[in-house]
C-alpha cells in the first residue's frame, strides 16, 4: 500500500514517514519547502533507511498534482500540507485560505479523478471554537468560525471532506483532530525547525535554552488554573505519527466520515512546561510574565478515550520525555537544519 503523505518534509509529516515506513507501508513525499527543507527529508529517509521518492511541488497547482498521481500508484494520502502560524494567519488571511484550501481540493481533485478513496487530514482542536466545555470530545460541537483565519481553512476542509464522502460512492476521510504536538526523534536528527521567532511555547523556550533567544514570557499568571498559567494538552510527536498509521486501519475498514481526537486527556500548565524543560537542559530557565494574550484560553484538553476505543491508540509518552527529546534535538542543531 502506497501512501502520499502531503507536507511530508515538515514538522509532524516526517516523524509520520518514518513511522509509516516501520508499519511496512510504502510512501511518497510531496512538498514545496514553505517550511521544511531537503535537509529534512535527507535526514528523514536516512532515519528510515529507505530512499522514499520525494516530489517538491506546489499542491495548489492542480497540473502539478495531477502529474504526481500520473506517476505513482497512489492508495492512501495523508494530508499535512498547509500554512500553519496562527498569528501570521490573523495579518495575512487571504494567502491562508487561497493556499490550504487551494492545496487541499487540488489532492482531492486528482484523488477524484485517479480513483483513490482513502484521505486523511490534519485538522485541529482550534475547530471546537472558545466557548467549547473541556474536555473536547469528538461530540463536541464545532464552532461556526475558529479564533483564526488558520482554524477556519481547518474547518472548511472538515466540511469539503464531509461533503466528499457523501458525494463519491466508498470515499473514506479520517479527520485527526490534533492538540498541541511538540517533542522530536528520539535520535535528534528531525525536530521542529521554525523560521523566525518561534510562534510555540515549546520551540521557543527550546531556543531560550539553547542561548538564541534571551527570555521566555508567559503570557497571563491569573487564569484560573493551579498556577494561573494557561494549560494545555502537549503531545509527543510521535505519539502523534503512529495516531496516522492506527487511521490508515480505520479507512481500511471502509469507515466513511471518521472524526477522531489525538491528545493525552492531560492539561499541562505553561509554567510546568518551563520547569520540565529546566530539567532536560540541566538549568533554571530565565523568565517572566507579560499581559494576557488576546485570543488565549485559559485551559484546554482531550478526552482520549474515543482514539483508545476505535483506533487502538493510545499516547505514550510524557512532558518530560518530549521535553528531553527536544532538547536532544535542539542542542545538536542550535541552528535547526542546515540550509541548503
Amino acid at each position: 500500500m502506497t501512501i502520499l503523505v502531503t507536507g511530508g518534509a515538515g514538522y509532524i509529516g516526517s516523524h509520520t514517514c518514518i513511522e509509516l515506513v516501520e508499519a511496512g507501508y510504502d510512501i511518497v513525499v510531496a512538498d514545496n519547502f514553505v517550511n521544511s527543507c531537503m535537509e529534512a527529508v535527507h535526514r528523514t529517509r536516512k532515519l528510515c533507511g529507505v530512499d522514499f521518492p520525494f516530489e517538491q511541488i506546489d499542491l495548489t497547482d492542480y497540473e502539478a498534482t495531477d502529474r504526481l498521481f500520473d506517476k505513482y500508484k497512489i492508495d492512501a494520502v495523508i494530508h499535512f500540507a498547509g500554512l500553519k502560524a496562527v498569528g501570521e494567519s490573523v495579518k495575512i488571511p487571504v494567502t491562508y485560505y487561497r493556499n490550504n484550501l487551494d492545496s487541499a481540493l487540488s489532492v482531492l481533485e486528482a484523488m477524484k479523478k485517479h480513483e483513490v478513496k482513502s484521505f486523511i487530514f490534519s485538522s485541529s482542536a482550534t475547530v471546537y471554537g472558545p466557548e467549547a466545555p473541556v474536555p473536547y470530545n469528538e461530540a463536541t460541537p464545532v464552532s461556526r468560525s475558529t479564533a483564526s483565519p488558520y482554524g477556519n481553512t481547518k474547518l472548511m476542509i472538515e466540511y469539503i471532506l464531509k461533503d466528499t464522502v457523501k458525494a463519491i460512492p466508498g470515499f473514506n476521510a479520517v479527520l485527526l483532530r490534533y492538540f498541541n504536538p511538540v517533542g522530536a526523534h528520539a535520535s535528534g536528527e528531525i525536530g521542529e525547525n521554525p523560521t523566525g521567532i518561534p510562534n510555540n511555547l515549546m520551540p521557543y523556550v527550546a531556543q531560550v535554552a539553547v542561548g538564541k533567544l534571551d527570555m521566555i514570557h508567559i503570557f497571563g499568571n491569573d487564569y484560573d488554573t493551579p498556577d494561573g498559567t494557561c494549560q494545555r494538552d502537549y503531545i509527543h510527536v510521535v505519539d502523534l505519527a503512529k495516531g496516522h498509521v492506527a487511521a490508515l486501519k480505520k479507512v481500511k475498514e471502509n469507515c466513511g466520515l471518521f472524526v477522531c481526537n489525538l491528545g493525552t486527556g492531560k492539561g499541562t500548565s505553561v509554567l510546568e512546561m518551563v520547569k520540565a524543560f529546566s530539567r532536560s537542559c540541566g538549568k533554571e530557565l530565565p523568565y517572566e510574565f507579560a499581559p494576557r494574550r488576546e485570543g488565549d484560553l485559559p485551559a484546554f484538553w482531550a478526552d482520549p478515550a474515543f482514539a483508545k476505543e476505535q483506533l487502538g491508540w493510545v499516547a505514550e509518552k510524557g512532558i518530560q520525555e518530549m521535553c528531553d527529546d527536544v532538547w536532544r534535538w535542539q542542542s545538536k542543531n542550535p541552528d535547526g537544519f542546515p540550509q541548503d
